[in-house]
């Protein structure tokens, strides 16, 4: 097919710039045991007691006074972590969970996670190959006890905090720092350890897909063009079973009436692409999901320019993208029973004298067409063409789409909760609950019919940018290129980017969302 790859082996897209470090990122192994292991470093966590933190259970392991865990400073305090002189040499670790729902276990497991990187990091900067965290053989290694009622969901919340907390993704001539790359989870006695097991497993293929969407958010644009970003996402899919990755370049963008894409790509020098993953598990029925990511790789806001501050964020302008990319990598490899479709129309949004303007009449795939009023609004734009054309030619049965889309939702929802437009009230509830799940938050917003008419456009079908509510009228001209299917729109402005610590989510890019979307398909597997 003219102006399309398809990728069936792997194909050298990461290394054009061997200073960026390795995508995906590697993350910690975890494992449950059933023994505690002498000369491995060990963590224990500390509960709400009837009348403050618990420390005598947390100070028998070490075999230490409580003394000593109040000397220093240790709480229960979910995320609080403290280092423990042990008698034998060396440190043991007590990390607060409060009362122990799974959120504190999250939290635990990321400022642990945090902690022993600072630590090993620190131990790498003074020339000590292991500062103080054991032998030699086990600096890498961590233990953590478990305790008697534990159950799948907080060993899952732990599991992932663990995966996540200590991510970091730097562009450095600086060898690769060390890194915590075990980590075994004492299970009780009497616990089922092939249970928790299957738990962890799962668990660490979301963290997957979460730190891969991270990886393609914080990777620099200078690198991160559409062919780059596109062409990432088909060299990892191609390992995967049951996962075909077809990227169509601007050739055929144009040949086949992608005027959106074309007109947000025209003003860069570096083409636009559309991606498209296909996950077709053998022998299996029930509705087909199409997953729809905006993936603007840069954005200016064309003409209509963005204050100088900030824009260096633009580089993760593609999270959604990126969190649909990570989502179906990770449906595949968890071998969900379900039909999966991911797309994602990437381009650079630039100013040049090949540009478009507010002004222009832009004609989508299959013939609507859209008056432009800001060439900021670059990401509806891209989004209209990819659902027009799932409806046309992939025969869904459900539209999800996600987006850094409108500044509006971060005002209305700030920066950790991301908004939820549906025509669909079940499928509303499901990503509410997927988002549940796993640790994402979701917040429904209206789709207001008293606006449905300030998208009708004067000289088009549509207006890319009417008055009223920013994030409802984004919505809502969407909204026209979903052909009546059941359809929800995910606004995640405000938590795709993070600019400090806050449990499993460091600074940069967050990968928000990736996780819901795999939490979601695996809802309609059951």
């Amino acid at each position: 097919m003219s102006g399309s790859s398809v990728f069936r082996s792997a194909q050298p897209v990461r290394d054009a710039d061997p200073a960026l470090p390795a995508i995906p990122t590697s993350l910690v192994e975890v494992d449950v045991v059933r023994q505690w292991r002498d000369g491995v470093p060990g963590a224990v966590a500390v509960f709400d007691g009837e009348s403050g933190p618990d420390l005598a259970a947390a100070a028998e392991p070490f075999d230490v006074d409580i003394a000593v865990l109040q000397a220093v400073g240790a709480s229960s305090t979910a995320g609080d972590v403290r280092a423990v002189p042990l008698p034998s040499g060396g440190v043991g670790w007590v990390v607060g969970v409060g009362s122990g729902e799974p959120v504190k276990w999250r939290s635990a497991g990321a400022a642990l996670a945090r902690a022993l990187r600072a630590r090993l990091d620190q131990a790498a900067e003074s020339d000590d190959e292991i500062g103080d965290l054991g032998d030699a053989s086990d600096a890498d290694y961590l233990q953590i006890r478990l305790p008697d009622d534990v159950d799948g969901e907080a060993v899952s919340a732990l599991t992932l905090g663990l995966a996540l907390g200590g991510y970091r993704f730097r562009v450095t001539a600086k060898p690769t720092p060390p890194r915590l790359r075990k980590v075994l989870l004492v299970a009780p006695e009497g616990a089922d350890v092939a249970a928790l097991g299957e738990q962890v497993r799962r668990t660490r293929e979301l963290s997957a897909a979460t730190a891969l969407a991270r990886d393609l958010a914080n990777a620099p644009s200078n690198i991160k063009d559409p062919a780059w970003f596109t062409g990432v996402a088909a060299e990892l899919a191609a390992d995967v079973p049951d996962l075909t990755a077809v990227v169509r370049d601007e050739k055929w963008l144009a040949d086949n009436g992608f005027g959106g894409i074309l007109a947000v790509g025209g003003g860069s020098s570096r083409p636009p692409r559309l991606l498209e993953l296909t996950y077709r598990p053998k022998d299996v029925e029930g509705p087909h999901l199409v997953l729809v990511g905006k993936g603007i790789t840069f954005d200016t806001g064309g003409i209509s320019i963005k204050p100088a501050e900030g824009m260096h964020l633009m580089r993760t302008d593609m999270s959604g993208g990126a969190a649909v990319i990570g989502a179906l990598l990770t449906i595949a490899r968890l071998e969900l029973p379900v039909r999966v479709t991911g797309l994602v129309p990437s381009a650079e949004n630039h100013v040049s004298g090949s540009a478009y303007r507010p002004g222009d009449i832009v004609r989508h795939y299959g013939g609507t067409t859209t008056e432009v009023g800001n060439t900021d609004a670059e990401g509806r734009m891209v989004l209209a063409d990819a659902l027009a054309y799932a409806v046309d030619k992939l025969e869904p049965d459900l539209l999800v789409d996600v987006a850094t889309l409108t500044g509006a939702m971060k005002v209305a929802l700030g920066l950790r909760t991301g908004g939820l437009f549906a025509t669909d009230g079940e499928l509303a509830d499901r990503v509410r609950e997927a988002g549940q799940r796993v640790g994402e938050a979701w917040w429904r917003m209206p789709l207001l019919e008293d606006h449905a008419e300030d998208v009708k456009g004067q000289l088009a079908d549509v207006k890319q940018t009417p008055q009223g509510p920013g994030g409802i009228t984004a919505a809502l001209f969407l909204r026209e290129f979903t052909g009546g299917l059941p359809w929800a729109h995910l606004d995640i402005a405000g938590p795709a980017r993070a600019d400090k610590d806050y449990a499993e989510v460091v600074p940069g890019g967050t990968g928000f969302a990736a996780r819901s979307l795999v939490a979601l398909a695996a809802s309609f597997s059951n």
